[in-house]
């Protein structure tokens, strides 16, 4: 039995009591089993991260950012592999494999510039012979929980920043599609990183659980859905840990009257249905601002949608693949029926999708749903697969109040040639990353990417400075040196610049 393993000081360890089948989805097959660590080997990294933190700490941070330099030459070298492997454990297309590693590469090139952001602050001279300056100083060990949907590229939002930053990091991927992520871990040695610097264990919550409470674990950064990261940051911060935990999604387009509606179909295929719709930023609800327009986008949706293929992997003429397992399959087809049975029109059926030669995959086809209430349960939870609502209103405000009052703030966009219109939206309304005649606003490595509301808890964002500044201390020096040969007089009254 082939069994995925953990990663711990440097080695890979197969050991455990328990083992999960990972599946192929695109045939519905047991593929392989993954390790699901203990309570007691999950101690076992933390302890060999522990070890080697102040060695790593006190390691030159242009020496930590040379490990990052080789790290990202190794993943473009082997990128062919990481994306097969992303591809038979998750299903996503290699074209859309190849642009989740390209988004994580470029966050290990962010970290590259460690040297440079973390120099922090002097000031001459703030009082009388006084200098003040403040410094970046890494946490210790801290975790990383990350997602089935993003193998590779979640994980690399996390470890590269704060392994360049000094700290020692153990990563709890997805269990349903380990091999790509225990890849990667296996290239950070080859680039040079220490053993136990980096340390992976798969698990289930057991492990989880023991990272929230060991007082060893510093901060736990987390991507998942909104009711397990409300979980992991309040059992986080209650144990006294800095705590970043990314929720769930409700991502609505508004279409205006003027948009340019061959445009909006192009890019609400790709957001909607590109990777099976399991994405956190993914397009799920389209806003039609009147029926006249509501009307033409379902009639220009409905020809492409016909044209979308679905199907294995390794064919780069599939458009998107099947969903993780059986039971989301279930899931994601129950909100099609349930918006059904509510009084939805269902326009393009995607629940009864076999490709030719993968009939017992997990295979959902696209759909697209019209006549979307705010009250369905298909549009109030996230239903993370390939189906696409419509919701008609008669206002711009209406939408975006439509848009305000759900209990997500990931990500939204407007489809409009009017700048006004535009910029009004992008300034008021509620959500986190906002995108105008963009369908998936993500921000680049150097800027950083979280939500509003229930789609963050948490006050730093992940990535970019925000992640800089989540894996350090600020500590802020104040030094005088004062002359021998002049004796200083009590003073009682409060320091200041006077």
């Amino acid at each position: 039995m082939n069994i995925i393993g953990h990663f711990i000081q440097g080695e890979i360890s197969t050991e455990a009591t328990r083992t999960q089948a990972v599946y192929n989805p695109a045939t519905g097959e047991i593929s392989k089993h993954v390790a699901i660590a203990s309570k007691q080997t999950v101690e076992t990294a933390i302890a060999a991260a522990h070890a080697v933190f102040p060695a790593w700490r006190d390691t030159p941070v242009i020496k930590r950012a040379r490990v990052m330099f080789k790290f990202k030459e190794l993943l473009e070298k082997n990128a062919e592999k990481i994306c097969a492997l992303i591809g038979e454990e998750h299903g996503k297309i290699v074209h859309d494999a190849a642009g989740e590693l390209q988004r994580g590469i470029e966050n290990v090139e962010y970290a590259c510039s460690a040297p440079e952001f973390l120099k922090g602050e002097f000031s001459k001279n703030v009082g009388p012979d006084i200098d003040s300056w403040s410094e970046f100083q890494p946490l210790g060990v801290v975790a990383g929980i990350t997602p089935f949907n993003f193998p590779v590229m979640v994980p690399l939002w996390m470890f590269p920043m704060a392994i360049v930053c000094g700290n020692c990091f153990i990563l709890k991927p997805s269990e349903r599609d380990p091999s790509s992520t225990l890849f990667i871990a296996q290239l950070l040695k080859e680039a040079g990183l220490p053993d136990g610097v980096f340390n992976l264990v798969n698990g289930d919550k057991e492990a989880v659980d023991t990272l929230l409470h060991d007082k060893r674990i510093k901060a736990v950064s987390f991507v998942g859905s909104t009711a397990i990261a409300e979980y992991i940051y309040t059992t986080a911060t209650a144990a006294g840990k800095r705590c970043q935990a990314l929720g769930g999604a409700k991502n609505h387009a508004i279409v205006m009257p003027d948009a340019d509606i061959d445009n909006v179909v192009a890019s609400l295929l790709g957001a909607a249905f590109g990777s099976s719709g399991e994405r956190c930023m993914a397009l799920s609800v389209a806003v039609a601002v009147g029926d006249d327009i509501a009307d033409l986008l379902i009639e220009k949706l409905k020809p492409e949608i016909a044209k979308l293929k679905l199907g294995h992997f390794s064919d780069k003429t599939n458009d998107f693949g099947p969903v993780i397992t059986a039971e989301h399959k279930a899931k994601v087809i129950g909100f099609i029926d349930s918006a059904e049975q509510q009084g939805a029109t269902i326009v393009v059926d995607g629940r009864n999708a076999a490709p030719q030669g993968y009939e017992n995959g997990f295979f959902v086809g696209p759909t697209l749903i019209d006549h979307v209430s705010k009250d369905m349960s298909s549009y109030r939870q996230e239903i993370f697969g390939p189906v696409l609502q419509i919701i008609r209103v008669n206002t711009m405000q209406e939408a975006m109040q439509l848009i305000d009052d759900h209990e997500y703030g990931n990500g939204t966009c407007i489809y409009t040639r009017d700048g006004e219109a535009a910029r009004y939206f992008s300034t008021h309304i509620q959500v986190g990353m906002v995108g105008i005649n963009v369908p998936l606003p993500v921000p680049v490595a150097y800027h950083s990417f979280g939500g509003w509301k229930r789609s963050l808890f948490g006050d730093l964002y992940a990535y970019g400075p925000d992640g800089a500044r989540f894996y350090t201390h600020r500590k802020t020096i104040t030094q005088r040196w004062p002359s021998a040969s002049v004796r200083e007089a009590k003073q009682f009254a409060m320091p200041s610049s006077q």
